[in-house]
């Protein structure tokens, strides 16, 4: 199974009895249950990280269940249980959409759980993490095809809709959205994004039970470097007891000052 080979994984990773360690028995565990990511094709980083929390969810779940049935009883084993394991605990996070009809003014609020947010890149050249943040969260109207079937109406009306953090997660994962259609091809965005490496305060974007505990500090990076057709994933990391930085390419690993961390490259970001 994937999840034990992920455990032994991350077993060989803490031991520390090698210069560096390869994912290969795990990628092939995970390879049966994804055939999409069979070994020497162009993959995506951010489907594979999805795919990976998933298998993790559904497989610990399962876990979670089994054990709480050894000393309760079926039917008080189900409910919340079956629906929460490590990573819902750890990544999971809400969002509250809040959609007001232009035409009868009625507001309705839509929850949606999430483990990554997608961000727009909102410039060619330059721009901040708080600059893709704005654009996610600003206010949007639908109209057109978008438009929203109002029950107060009875019909489809124009409406504005704003999303807002109700759930902070533990460790929240964002996707900088650097692919996107030009001209009837897909091409990557080399837009270069600033990303602060502390004190991330996303109490702007979030109700306000959860502003306090809203600040986060960087602690891994998703490089891609390449186009869409043939690039190359490096990661950055910040080891968790000693707080030095990592850089991870293949099998070469390298302690890094904290100035490497900001990148031209970033694709994935841990906070």
């Amino acid at each position: 199974q994937s999840v034990i080979a992920f455990g032994c994984l991350m077993s060989d990773m803490w031991l520390g009895e090698f210069g560096c360690v390869s994912p290969e028995v795990f990628h092939s565990a995970l390879e049966k249950r994804y055939p999409a990511f069979r070994k020497k094709t162009q993959q995506d980083a951010q489907e594979f990280l999805i795919c990976v929390l998933n298998e993790l969810h559904e497989a610990l779940k399962v876990r979670a269940q089994l054990g709480r049935r050894r000393v309760t009883n079926a039917k008080a084993s189900r409910g919340s249980v079956s629906e929460t394991s490590i990573i819902t605990q750890l990544f999971e996070g809400q969002l509250s959409y809040e959609i007001t009809c232009l035409e009868c003014k009625t507001t309705t609020e839509r929850p949606e759980s999430f483990t990554v947010l997608s961000l727009p890149v909102p410039s060619k050249s330059v721009c901040s993490l708080e600059d893709c943040l704005k654009c996610f969260f600003q206010q949007d109207t639908l109209t057109w095809n978008n438009q929203i079937h109002c029950s107060w109406c009875g019909t489809k009306q124009d409406a504005v809709v704003k999303g807002t953090i109700t759930k902070a997660p533990q460790i929240i994962i964002f996707h900088l959205k650097r692919f996107e259609w030009q001209d009837k091809h897909k091409g990557k965005l080399s837009t270069t994004i600033r990303y602060p490496l502390s004190n991330l305060d996303l109490s702007p974007y979030a109700t306000p039970p959860f502003c306090r505990d809203a600040e986060y500090s960087l602690c891994a990076v998703v490089n891609h470097s390449g186009f869409l057709d043939d690039g190359h994933y490096t990661a950055l990391c910040e080891h968790s007891v000693t707080k030095n930085w990592y850089s991870f390419d293949d099998e070469q690993v390298t302690k890094i000052p904290n100035s490497s961390v900001q990148t031209d490259t970033a694709y994935l970001l841990f906070y």
